[in-house]
């Protein structure tokens, strides 16, 4: 689903937004066109990914179906970025819960784009420029993990080497893009330390970062949110987004 920007206040920056649903249903309304709409207001272009739901009867390998639609869905806005009015170059991914390991698996798993390829699509960039991050889920192998993400994305039975692959703290590299995160510290379905490990790989890596820990709040409040300190997450990143010089002031 594309949300443009209105034409008067739009800047070329795009967000790819991943909603949650702890990978079994896409919550696409609150963590999805709703925030695209906050974002028109920034003068920023959104899409919402519909990305696959894991299954294994339809997908040989349900672990990275959804990482494989956000690679191409990345290809393809770049591919036609001038169709979009986007700037190849201010394209980011932005996630929440189970979305925001998706966004996540996609800031560390995405590639430069293949030069020898034989489709042109395959020899763009899928690598976000920005990542934002709500509430995600980042642990596959900790007692931090959201468990219910983690079984329908993996299965009931995981091999280590899948968990630790998609254990997004353990894929930080020099290459993850500055990335900009908030949660709640009593959230008590992804717990705060999946943000916390998240953050300090970042660091570790040089990368630039921004967390935000709201000391209360619940699991899952996208825009829905009545508490003050908390409704300013899209202020805050509206903020950062002006720092990196990806919105004008």
């Amino acid at each position: 689903w594309y949300f443009p920007a209105p034409k008067e206040s739009a800047n070329g920056t795009c967000v790819i937004i991943c909603p949650g649903g702890g990978y079994a249903i896409l919550a696409s309304s609150h963590e999805g066109s709703d925030v695209a709409k906050k974002l028109n207001e920034f003068g920023v272009s959104a899409f919402v990914l519909k990305y696959r739901i894991p299954n294994d009867k339809a997908q040989p390998d349900k672990s990275i179906a959804p990482l494989q639609d956000a690679q191409q869905a990345f290809r393809v806005v770049r591919k036609r970025a001038a169709e979009f009015g986007i700037n190849q170059k201010k394209l980011g991914i932005m996630g929440f819960s189970a979305g925001g390991h998706l966004a996540s698996t996609l800031a560390t798993h995405s590639d430069s784009g293949d030069p020898l390829a034989k489709d042109d699509i395959d020899k763009i960039s899928s690598l976000p420029n920005f990542c934002v991050l709500g509430y995600p889920v980042i642990n596959m192998d900790s007692d931090y993990t959201h468990w219910g993400s983690r079984r329908f994305l993996l299965g009931p039975t995981p091999d280590l080497e899948d968990i630790q692959f998609l254990s997004n703290e353990k894929q930080v590299t020099v290459s993850t893009p500055p990335t900009f995160i908030f949660t709640t510290g009593d959230d008590n379905v992804v717990p705060v330390q999946n943000s916390v490990s998240y953050y300090l790989a970042l660091r570790s890596k040089g990368i630039p970062a921004e967390l935000h820990i709201f000391e209360h709040g619940n699991h899952g409040l996208g825009l829905l949110v009545d508490d003050f300190a908390i409704r300013q997450w899209a202020s805050l990143l509206e903020n950062w987004l002006i720092r990196w010089k990806v919105l004008r002031q």
